[in-house]
This record gives C-alpha cells, sequence and structure tokens, in this order.
C-alpha cells in the first residue's frame, strides 16, 4: 500500500487519474480573489453541479465512490484530511492510498476520478466547508453514491490521528 502526504504532491505517486492543482490567492486591500476551477484547466471535463458541504471538528465523513461522476474538491474554510483508495481492479495503482491536508494553510483542488473511494476529516478547530464541483448532477431518484461505513475494515486507512 502506497501513502501520500501532500507536502509535495507533484514529487509522490498519485492514484491513477487524481490530480492535483494549487490554488493561487492573490490578495489587496479589499480582500483576496482565488480561482478554483476554470474550463481550462486539465482537471476539468464537464460541468453537473457545485455543491457546499460541511463537518465540525473530528467528524470523518467516508466512504463513497462514484461510477459516473468525477469529483473538484477544495477547502473555503479550516483544514480537512482528504483520503482517497483505489480498489479499481485495473488499475495501475490499485491498493494505493493517497492523504492529502487541504484548507486555509495549504490551497489545492484535488480531482478525484469515478471509482475511487473518498472521504475527509475535519482537522481544525472550527467547522470547515468544502466546495465540490462535480461532472454530474446528482440524481435524486437513482444517485451514483456507493458507501462503506467511516471505519469499515474493508479500506486499509485508519482516520485517528498520527502523532509523532
Amino acid at each position: 500500500m502506497s501513502r501520500l502526504l501532500n507536502k509535495d504532491p507533484v514529487s509522490k505517486k498519485l492514484i491513477s487519474g487524481v490530480s492535483v492543482k494549487k490554488l493561487k490567492v492573490i490578495p489587496d486591500e479589499r480582500g483576496n480573489l482565488m480561482e478554483i476551477l476554470r474550463a481550462d484547466d486539465p482537471q476539468f471535463s464537464k460541468f453537473g453541479q457545485v455543491y457546499l458541504t460541511t463537518a465540525y471538528p473530528d467528524v470523518v465523513k467516508a466512504w463513497h465512490y462514484h461510477c459516473l461522476q468525477d469529483d473538484n474538491m477544495t477547502v473555503l474554510k479550516g483544514m480537512v484530511k482528504i483520503v482517497l483508495y483505489d480498489d479499481r481492479k485495473t488499475s495501475p495503482t490499485k491498493g494505493s492510498i493517497n492523504e492529502f491536508f487541504i484548507g486555509m494553510n495549504n490551497r489545492l483542488l484535488i480531482h478525484i476520478p469515478k471509482k475511487v473511494w473518498h472521504g475527509f476529516k475535519c482537522i481544525s478547530d472550527e467547522e470547515t466547508m468544502i466546495v465540490n464541483i462535480v461532472t454530474e448532477c446528482y440524481n435524486y431518484e437513482t444517485p451514483d453514491e456507493y458507501r462503506k461505513p467511516a471505519h469499515s475494515t474493508d479500506i486499509p486507512y485508519d482516520w485517528s490521528r498520527k502523532d509523532g
């Protein structure tokens, strides 16, 4: 099992199809501007919808994947640990785990391809806000979402804090 700590995401082995975009914050005396995803970015394939999700400190929202949808996630407020697990049978990175620490102190956009398990944990002392730009609209009648419990032993990952 490989593991990615995104201190330098370019030099680490990413799960096949995953990409990381460093987000640029442009400050001035009025505030900040930050572009998240553009139609000319390599992470962009098509637009489905944008949604906002939040989590309280120490809350884990995991595990799930999609068969049709790609995700493009970033954190607007707080800090989050986003974890990906590649369980795709034909993937060259099958069995790999990528772990990203993103948010106020590390502005990134994480592109998560379809069929890659993913979840996140709020690691800040305040509620976190995550925006997800997805390639498909949510289908209320037949959701494209497949789930496992956050602490499932099917995925070799421990959500607890790693001190040391």
